[in-house]
């Protein structure tokens, strides 16, 4: 009957150590979860991506153009933008930017946004981080220096990134601008084509369709 008593007594012990035990493994988990809500987030974070859309109350869509090519048709796109009273991002490639100075000045003189498409149209995920940051800074000069404005905002060249990349840009505060609808069948030019693209700002209760 002793030795009953004594095996009872172990185990009740031995429970109480182990929900003890859980008890605190427990606490420590609730207390890292609220005192460290960044490193559960990182964890458990998807792929970074760049911005596809912003929500907005109104139903608004933002046009950008990418200028990489020629400038014959630059003229003509401020003029049709400022008929329709529309002010527009272009996103605009380093080499473009030093050969058309004029067509850059031109754009922001018209109101538009002159924002950076890259310095030499590269592959960013073929790219290291330290290249990523000197080819944007490369491209971000140009265009200070034409407009005093520096650019925030990056188009990543062809659409392609990675977490690597979009890392890269965001470490010297900049935003990567993708689109959702994109069309290029409006103007056709000797030296390539010109891309319309679509940046779409969302209504909070129902998407642009």
């Amino acid at each position: 009957m002793t030795r009953m008593k004594d095996t009872f007594r172990v185990f009740v012990v031995r429970k109480r150590w182990w929900s003890a035990a859980a008890c605190l493994c427990l606490a420590a988990l609730i207390f890292a979860v609220v005192n460290h809500p960044a490193v559960v987030g990182a964890s458990a974070a998807a792929r970074q991506l760049p911005i596809y859309c912003v929500q907005r109350d109104q139903k608004l869509v933002s046009i950008s153009f990418d200028a990489a090519w020629g400038n014959e048709d630059t003229q003509q796109l401020i003029d049709i933008m400022d008929q329709y009273q529309v002010k527009t991002t272009f996103f605009v490639v380093g080499d473009w930017a030093e050969k058309y100075p004029e067509s850059v000045k031109a754009l922001h003189d018209a109101g538009h946004e002159v924002m950076n498409h890259s310095n030499t149209h590269a592959h960013y995920p073929q790219l290291s981080a330290d290249e990523i940051v000197a080819d944007l800074n490369a491209c971000n000069d140009k265009v200070e220096q034409i407009t005093g404005v520096r650019p925030t905002l990056v188009r990543l060249p062809y659409g392609d990134y990675d977490d690597h990349s979009i890392n890269a840009v965001r470490s010297i505060g900049m935003e990567p601008i993708q689109w959702d609808v994109e069309t290029s069948a409006t103007w056709e030019t000797p030296c390539g084509t010109v891309v319309l693209r679509f940046f779409k700002l969302t209504s909070q209760a129902d998407k642009l369709q």
